[in-house]
């Protein structure tokens, strides 16, 4: 992966991942608290309620279109800045969603949401920054560790989220205020990160690698984001319709917060051990085992609409998540060189995003208007909706597989 000249020290490693780590449970609880009150808040604000996740969606299309720019940025001017650009546009974002709420006016709080998708971009790179000059080795657990500080935020989200939904007269407003201030920490933390000399790579020394077609045709890289990119977007997909769902099929806004905190703790928790899984087992087995759970996840979501069905469903989709999407990433980073690392990640971030920009703008319209409003029947096919997608993945999979091994 990297070179020996370009490695950091032991040191500045960890330092690096308990940055990483903070920062994923700290600024990354405002991703919780975005999507369990996104698509409440927008059908509150829309003029119809198709459009109910549509802000939801314009976060996911704020990621993809700033993903492949951001890590360019950060490839010239180091991780740092990077983050620190992103904190001010998670700020800016939701300070607009709150004063949208506050002026009832949908037009804004879809820009909000937008500017918002800048920080969901940044967050994405974290599992990258985690490996910025280490030994490969030592990668996989980089990377779990840092996705395993979710853990905290699966935990910090949707608690602020019950303190500040109901706080004002106008629903969800202070849940956007408190989001503005979980931004504001970011550059206290940022400044304690280490980014390598050596990862600030020159317009010259990017082109030297290789293009963006030949880097397709790698067929780990190939494979590696298909995986990633499906695993994202099927977690995404149902996330986004389940409090929805949840309320729909006659529960309450409080068994939809649990409900999708069992979800983000399901998310995170098994990264303090898919690092030391993958290493053991391999990058492949723990990304086909993650679809797998993924489709076990869609199965327990047709078979009925109870509450511990939804629990079961969410916990499952979870922790197929997280081992689809760590495996996929660590399949990428395993593939190519340092001066491709900017182009490599943003490409990868773009293609997933793009997947679960896809997701989230379908996940609205499959709830709510394939099936007259009836939560049960939209809820059947937003599940139903994963079985082309994993075929796909799998297949990917499959076919990277029977490769020579020469060629992986």
């Amino acid at each position: 992966m990297d070179s020996s000249a370009s490695l950091i020290t032991a040191s500045q490693a960890r330092r690096n991942v308990v940055v990483l780590v903070l920062a994923q449970a700290l600024l990354g609880s405002q991703m919780s608290m975005i999507f369990i009150v996104g698509g409440l808040a927008g059908q509150q604000l829309s003029p119809n309620p198709c459009w109910a996740t549509l802000p939801l969606s314009l976060i996911i299309l704020g990621s993809l279109l700033t993903a492949q720019p951001l890590s360019a940025f950060m490839q010239r001017y180091g991780r740092r800045a990077g983050f620190m650009l992103a904190t001010l546009a998670g700020a800016t974002g939701a300070a607009l969603a709150a004063r949208a709420l506050y002026v009832h006016s949908f037009p804004l709080f879809m820009l909000g949401s937008f500017i918002s998708g800048i920080y969901m971009s940044a967050q994405g790179f974290y599992r990258f920054a985690a490996t910025d000059g280490v030994k490969a080795e030592f990668a996989p657990k980089a990377i779990s560790y840092v996705m395993g500080g979710g853990l905290a935020a699966a935990l910090i989200g949707p608690q602020l989220t019950k303190l500040t939904a109901e706080a004002h007269v106008v629903p969800f407003m202070v849940t956007y205020l408190a989001i503005v201030l979980l931004n504001l920490l970011g550059p206290l933390l940022f400044i304690f990160l280490h980014s390598p000399q050596s990862h600030r790579v020159a317009k010259g020394a990017i082109a030297r690698g290789r293009s963006r077609i030949e880097l397709l045709r790698d067929p780990v890289i190939a494979v590696a984001m298909i995986c990633g990119m499906v695993g994202y977007a099927l977690m995404n997909l149902v996330m986004t319709s389940t409090p929805l769902a949840v309320m729909g099929c006659g529960f309450e806004q409080g068994d939809a917060a649990n409900i999708v905190s069992a979800h983000v703790l399901a998310m995170y928790l098994p990264a303090f051990f898919t690092g030391h899984l993958i290493a053991r087992f391999g990058r492949e087995l723990i990304v086909g085992l993650g679809l797998v759970i993924l489709a076990a996840s869609g199965a327990v979501a047709l078979s009925g609409v109870e509450l511990e069905q939804f629990y079961i469903a969410l916990v499952l989709l979870g922790v197929g998540w997280n081992f689809s999407f760590i495996g996929a990433t660590a399949m990428l980073t395993a593939a190519y060189r340092p001066e491709e690392r900017g182009r490599v990640q943003g490409m990868n971030d773009f293609v997933v995003f793009g997947g679960v920009f896809v997701a989230s703008l379908s996940s609205g319209s499959l709830m709510n208007c394939t099936a007259s409003g009836n939560a049960e029947a939209g809820w059947q096919a937003v599940n139903l909706a994963m079985l082309p997608f994993l075929v796909l993945a799998g297949g990917a999979l499959i076919w990277l597989l029977l490769r020579p091994r020469e060629t992986r």
